[in-house]
């Protein structure tokens, strides 16, 4: 019966000390999120959108573009307080932000006035970000 006993712990120490073993865990996935408006609610929705999977370990990059260049800059800051605060907090969280320079252009939104953090697109840039393994892209 000792013997049975001594077995079974010394079965027990094995076992315990053993390391079950986990999953690699997989690449996580990134998001690009084109958003295109300028219209405060559908603006929150992207962004939020994608600060959401952000937190859940995805990459993601926002591609200001078209009238959205505009809730990037600093001029037009009375006008999108809350975007410029979301902007502002996933750029710290490690979020990419990118400003279409054609679409700066025409409405006059001037590289110098931008929020910090947030860049200057272009083709090498957003290319890389689109067509990166495992890269989705949404447009809002």
């Amino acid at each position: 019966m000792r013997t049975t006993l001594i077995a079974l712990f010394a079965c027990g120490l094995l076992f315990a000390q053993t390391p079950t073993p986990t999953a690699p865990k997989a690449p996580a996935t990134s998001l690009f999120i084109n958003l295109t408006t300028d219209e405060p609610h559908r603006a929150n929705m992207g962004i939020g959108f994608g600060g959401n999977q952000l937190k859940r370990g995805h990459g993601l990059t926002l591609f200001l573009n078209d009238r959205a260049v505009v809730l990037g800059s600093t001029k037009h800051t009375a006008r999108f307080p809350e975007q410029q605060k979301q902007l502002a907090e996933l750029l710290k969280q490690g979020a990419t932000v990118y400003c279409c320079p054609m679409c700066m252009k025409h409405y006059k939104v001037d590289a110098a006035e931008l929020l910090p953090g947030i860049r200057v697109s272009n083709p090498e840039l957003t290319g890389a970000a689109i067509f990166q393994d495992g890269a989705r892209t949404l447009s809002w």
